[in-house]
This record gives structure tokens, sequence and C-alpha cells, in this order.
């Protein structure tokens, strides 16, 4: 059998779920423009007909990879690429990029290497890089050959995203146009292919693995809430990470209320490429600041932590799951070093310091992350012996897949996975009393399963709706609208007896008053 027909017959076996249409259709959930904005290929051309057109039977032995990428923030920007170079050019020296090695096999073919995660080379998954110096209307395939993990979305529909300079709108490469197969040029190791077309020699392109969120992404938005001078927002700096960049810690909840509040708190992108817990952070934030009657009631009655960047060093250098110093900070929350892992000793330090103070009531902890396999969201919890804990436990995933479409009750479950040890739902579930509840809450990297079990893949606003979802789950979980109407009954009822108070002490004095008169 040819590598060639291997090639198409390995993508067809693989590929089961079909994706419904492309992104650019209607779905339940939102809508999206039925517009290309990008000329991708002919449709009428075949699968086999494009891998005969475009793929070769070439060797190449692909080269080291080049340095890390930097931010676009922090140079000056880079100039394009000079009029008498032939080729395309590639680069990642912006905020999240990676690149490692590129090779091209022809002009219309490439061999592209990720680059592993800083002083780690055992991660590569994350990919984003910029693409210039195209021809009018040239096709090309573009084949990632590294990755480090076998099971991928890309066999269930995934495709890689792409953007450019003048259409900065995220889409998916189509369906179709993409291929994942165990090829036997690369050690039978497991490879990405994708056709593109480029449309315009003077633009610039930007392929990436998911969505990307920057860390300047998240300093900008959080500066912008400071700027609204919100008296239920507090914004503060835990600590600095080894690069020196901050390490932010949110409070949000009503300070004129002075009762004794729950505590949640909230972490999220402790893994740098799981760039989709960044959304649903953000999404959750949104609905915390906002003027709505649910945002009001929960912030009245509950105090919410939110770390919304527990990896600033890992996310700017372009990382998949690990530090600047190469440890995959998920692994350390039992003993983090101040020194090598400043990050999770600030946030450890400042989670037993709400647990430890009898002022606070620390009652649930939420750690955001994605998910490279599955689709769906849902959640892990710890395992437990104890019957009614295990059933306290269920209480917030069950919730949640009331409220929202998107998440799977049925794929959360507790987790004892010794491999999980040193992650902060197990760390913290230990530390912890067993009277808190530690939740790791997981998204698909791709789509979620619609009620005619159809695929529909996530968008940002899409994982901002999660989100925001998550947030108002905690009105239900906390029974915060009988406690509110509990609330206005004692005071209605306090008003009236005040009332009737008052009524009979006026009675009684005009009663004494008519006696005195007598």
């Amino acid at each position: 059998m040819s590598v060639k027909k291997q090639f198409i017959d390995e993508r067809k076996q693989h590929h089961q779920v079909p994706l419904s249409k492309t992104c650019f259709q209607e779905d339940c959930r939102h809508t999206v423009p039925r517009v290309r904005l990008f000329p991708y290929i002919d449709e009428s051309l075949s699968s086999a007909g494009r891998m005969s057109e475009f793929s070769s039977d070439k060797s190449v032995k692909l080269a080291a990879g080049p340095s890390l990428g930097t931010s676009k923030t922090a140079l000056p920007a880079k100039k394009g690429p000079k009029a008498t170079e032939k080729g395309l050019v590639f680069g990642c020296d912006f905020e999240c990029g990676n690149l490692g090695s590129h090779v091209a096999l022809n002009e219309n073919e490439y061999e592209i290497e990720i680059r592993p995660d800083t002083n780690n080379s055992k991660h590569r998954l994350w990919f984003y890089f910029s693409v210039e110096n195209p021809r009018a209307n040239q096709r090309v395939l573009f084949h990632v050959t590294n990755f480090s993990k076998t099971k991928s979305l890309y066999r269930e529909g995934m495709s890689p995203l792409v953007r450019s300079l003048k259409r900065p709108s995220w889409q998916r490469v189509p369906e179709k146009n993409v291929f994942y197969y165990r090829s036997p040029q690369h050690k039978k190791n497991y490879v990405l292919s994708f056709l593109f077309q480029f449309d315009d020699p003077h633009d610039k392109y930007y392929f990436a693995y998911s969505f990307p969120y920057t860390y300047t992404d998240l300093q900008r938005y959080l500066h912008d809430l400071e700027q609204r001078n919100l008296k239920y927002l507090r914004r503060e700096l835990l600590c600095r990470t080894v690069q020196q960049r901050r390490m932010d810690l949110l409070t949000i909840s009503d300070p004129t209320s002075v009762e004794r509040k729950k505590t949640v708190f909230i972490t999220a992108r402790v893994h740098p490429g799981e760039t989709p817990a960044q959304y649903i952070c953000q999404g959750i934030m949104d609905l915390l600041v906002s003027d709505t009657a649910e945002a009001k009631l929960l912030r009245k009655y509950l105090v919410f932590k939110i770390i919304p960047m527990l990896n600033p060093d890992g996310v700017f250098l372009g990382n998949y799951r690990c530090s600047y110093t190469g440890y995959d900070l998920n692994r350390c929350w039992t003993d983090p070093s101040d020194w090598c892992h400043p990050e999770l000793a600030g946030a450890k330090r400042v989670i037993l310091e709400h647990h430890n103070d009898k002022s606070h009531n620390l009652d649930l902890f939420l750690d955001i992350h994605a998910h490279s396999t599955a689709s769906n969201s849902f959640m892990y919890c710890n395992s437990t012996d104890d019957r009614a804990l295990a059933e306290r436990e269920s209480q917030f995933p069950r919730f949640l897949d009331a409220n929202s479409s998107d998440f799977s009750f049925q794929q959360s479950k507790a987790d004892s996975d010794p491999n999980k040890e040193g992650t902060g739902r197990r760390a913290l579930g230990q530390m912890l009393s067993s009277g808190v509840r530690c939740y790791t809450l997981e998204v698909s990297f791709y789509a979620s399963t619609n009620s005619a079990c159809k695929l529909v893949p996530y968008t940002q606003q899409s994982y901002m709706e999660l989100g925001r979802n998550v947030a108002l789950t905690f009105i239900d979980l906390y029974k915060l609208k009988q406690l509110e109407a509990g609330t206005k009954s004692t005071k209605e009822l306090n008003r009236r007896v005040v009332a009737q108070t008052t009524s009979q002490k006026f009675q009684l004095k005009q009663q004494q008053r008519s006696n005195g008169k007598q």
C-alpha cells in the first residue's frame, strides 16, 4: 500500500464523527455569519486528488528548532519579507508563539515541528505561528510532525484555527482539508496535515492549535476592570513569577454585607496551552462584575477569590504544559518551592490562610482546564467512601448539568488516579477540611455534543458562555434565591412587628393621657 493511500485510509478509518457542515453554519446556540473569510481549497477536489497533487514521498531530516518566541509588546514590529525573498516566511516572535523547525519539501508543501516546552522536552502540542510572503492563491500542504500525544481530537473532526491581519477573527480550517494519521516516514508517529489556500500575498496569516489568549490580553482586561472603580472588586498582586511577571488575585464581593460569607476560590491556566480555560474564567468574571440581579445576589452572599492565570511565564513563552523552569505546576501543589514554583507557593499560601482564618468560610475550590481528547465539558471531584460526602460533592456538577447544555454530568467522575496526586484538586482536598469541595472543570479543545448528538465546535463566545453558566450555578448550589426570599420575609416580618409595636405604644400613650384628664 502506498503512503498516500494509507494516509487517506487511516483518515477515513479514524474519522467517524462528522462535523455538521463547518463552523460557518448556524448551530443551536450561536449564529455565525455564512461568509467565507478565506478562499479555502476547491470543494470539488477529492481527498485523493488533493493528496496526489501536494504530497511527497521524500524523506526529510528536520533541523534543530529556533530560540523561544517573545512578546510582540516587548519587541519592535518585525519587518516584512523582502520582495526578492522566495517561499513562505514563518515566524513566532509574539506572545504565546510556538514554532520549532520548518522545512520546505517543495514550494507547496512544508514540514513543521513544534518547539517543546521551555526546559522540558516531553510536551509538544500547542502551536501558534505566522506565515508571510505567499503567492496569490497559493495552495500549501502543512505537516505538523512531532506531537507528544497520539490520541487527538483531530480524529473527531477538529481542525487548526486561522486568521490574518486583514481578517482578525479566528475560524477553523474546513474539516475536509485536515488529516491526522500515523506516518511511516516519521517512525510511525502521528502527523497532522492540513491544506490551506493563501489569497492575499500582502497579508500576514496566523495558525494556532486553539484560540490564543495572551498574558497581555489578561493584563489589559484586568486594567479595564480596575478603571471602572467598582466598589465590589479588588485587584492585588499575589506574587511575581520567576521571570517577574504579575500573578493577580481578584476579590469580588459586596463589601456592604457584614455577615460571614462562604468563599469560592477559582484558578485557571496552570497549563499555558489550555487557552479555553482562560475564556471560561473571563466568562465567570464578566458575570460577577455585571449589573444583573443574579450578579448582585452572588456578590451579596458569596466571596469570590480568583487567580485567572496561574502560569504567566508559560503562557508568555508559548508553552503547552510547563512553566519557565520546566515544571508541570499542576503536579507541584503538595510542596511548591518559593524559588522554583512561586506561583503555586503564593496560591497555596493564600488558600490555606483563608481556610485557617475563622473570619473566612472557605467552601469550594475550582481549577479550570481544557481537555485534548474528550468532547463537552465535565468535572473531576475527589473520591471518598463517605456516601453523604460523595453526594454533597456531586451537587455542583449536577446543577451545572441542568444549567449548561454543553456540560456532561455523565462524563464527570470521582477521580483517585495516583498520577494526579500533586494536582490542585487532589492536594488541596487532602490539606483542607472535608467540608471544602474541590473540583477540576475540564472543557474540550474542540466541541460539545448537541441534542441531535452532533458535534458543535466551541467558539470564544461559547467558552465564555460556559463560564457565565458556571457562575450562575453557584446560585442554585447555595440556594441563594431561597435565602434572599427568606431574608426578605424576615425583614418584612420585622417591619410588621415594629409597626405593630409602635402602634400599640401610641395607643397606650393615648389611653394614659385620656385617663389623666379624667
